[in-house]
């Protein structure tokens, strides 16, 4: 290794991957198509050269002055103004989940100086340029490696660090297999912050993230939660920051807040782990809803009260460990229970009715159906219609409430609404 790096050092980078059997040209000026064109040309005319590595080198927004002094090389974009590059953004009271999570991990991070960050050259898009510019020593950027993010995560733990793992849901795929062996096998404390939980508008099915609850929670050791609203999201935060005996993740969508109280500078207060909460009592129905997806049972259990009928909305807050007590209350107490998540299936519903079935609560007269994300990709659009199209609609929940207990002319009306 020694001879390879003062190959490359001296201009001879060729050595290295010569040595692995292959052809190697470059580095070559990604932004010189002339050049490029050559470059093709002459490696199609050689005969048999075997394996070819062309090393081409490029600049994130080159050619474009507003991308190439932008701090994320305008990486993701809504509407913008081409000859200035101002982006168009709707003006509103809240912010983004992103930015909440990351001001409220800045707050932990300034009364604990063993918090640390890491994100797979994604800092904009997680929110963690404002962590690094607090902390410039204390966060890392690994590059398009979210594989190495993960263990570099783990070995950060095992040193006594706090390690936030702050990685796009659909991009955590990447490195599940490091998840599993790195982090959960061995019960190390990292912190999974997942960004873009379910569906994700304009950024398409490439990026929705439906699957992370489902794969995370079949984890022996995983801690996982959802928050329902902003505030939430920043109590998460800082039980992520209390959970040091094992590993736990949260996960948030893409998108703005509801608008919720804020705790004071930001700091929230550590959950009790594995403990949902009741928001709104009624009888007869119960919704459980995990994660935002709570705000549509709010607004379902409004159209079912002009209906006349009660609704008990609760927020389950955690997946893994599941609140059983709370399960067997809205068992106990009402006719019908729907769970509700805005993930794949295999995910919170099905831990419910894990839960439920090991301990004899579907052998009564409940009844039981669970609202998921359906079991197929959901093309680009915005969200109210990707919403629409997976049938999570607050029109979709009442109407499921009113099927189930007998109200099917009503049921029908309000899904042609």
């Amino acid at each position: 290794m020694d001879s390879y790096m003062r190959g490359m050092m001296g201009g001879q980078g060729a050595s290295m991957f010569e040595e692995l059997g292959l052809y190697y040209v470059g580095p070559v000026d990604g932004h010189n198509v002339e050049d490029l064109v050559y470059v093709f040309n002459k490696i199609k005319s050689m005969p048999n050269p075997g394996p070819v590595l062309v090393h081409i080198v490029t600049e994130k927004g080159k050619g474009y002055p507003p991308a190439e002094i932008a701090d994320d090389k305008m990486h993701g974009v809504v509407k913008f103004d081409t000859q200035s590059g101002k982006q168009l953004k709707k003006k509103g009271k809240t912010v983004s989940y992103t930015q909440y999570f990351a001001d409220a991990l800045v707050a932990e991070a300034e009364r604990d100086d063993k918090i640390v960050a890491i994100h797979a050259a994604m800092g904009g898009g997680t929110g963690l340029n404002t962590f690094e510019n607090k902390f410039p020593k204390r966060c890392f950027d690994v590059g398009i490696a979210e594989q190495h993010a993960v263990t570099f995560a783990a070995g950060l733990a095992t040193e006594g660090l706090k390690p936030f793992c702050a990685i796009y849901s659909s991009f955590l795929q990447r490195g599940y297999d490091q998840v599993v062996h790195d982090v959960d096998l061995q019960k190390l404390p990292v912190r999974f912050a997942l960004d873009r939980a379910g569906l994700v508008g304009a950024d398409g099915p490439t990026h929705c993230g439906a699957f992370d609850t489902t794969f995370m929670a079949c984890l022996p050791n995983m801690v996982v939660m959802a928050p329902s609203d902003e505030s939430e999201l920043m109590h998460m935060v800082a039980t992520a920051v209390a959970i040091d005996d094992r590993p736990s993740c949260f996960r948030y969508p893409r998108g703005n807040g509801i608008g919720s109280l804020l705790p004071p500078n930001n700091k929230g207060t550590p959950l009790e782990v594995g403990r949902g909460r009741i928001l709104k009592q009624g009888s007869r129905v119960a919704l459980l809803g995990y994660g935002t997806i709570v705000q549509s049972c709010l607004a379902a259990s409004e159209l079912l009260k002009e209906l006349g009928l009660s609704v008990t909305v609760a927020d389950a807050r955690f997946c893994k460990p599941l609140d059983g007590r709370l399960i067997r209350q809205l068992v106990k107490e009402h006719e019908v229970l729907i769970t509700l998540e805005e993930g794949s299936i295999g995910g919170f519903s099905s831990h419910v009715a894990h839960y439920m079935a090991l301990n004899g609560l579907l052998d009564g007269n409940l009844k039981w159906r669970a609202m998921t994300l359906p079991d197929r990709y959901i093309e680009h659009g915005d969200q109210t219609y990707q919403i629409e199209e997976a049938g999570l609609a607050p029109k979709h929940i009442a109407a499921q409430v009113l099927s189930l207990i007998g109200n099917n002319k009503e049921s029908v009306h309000l899904i042609n609404v």
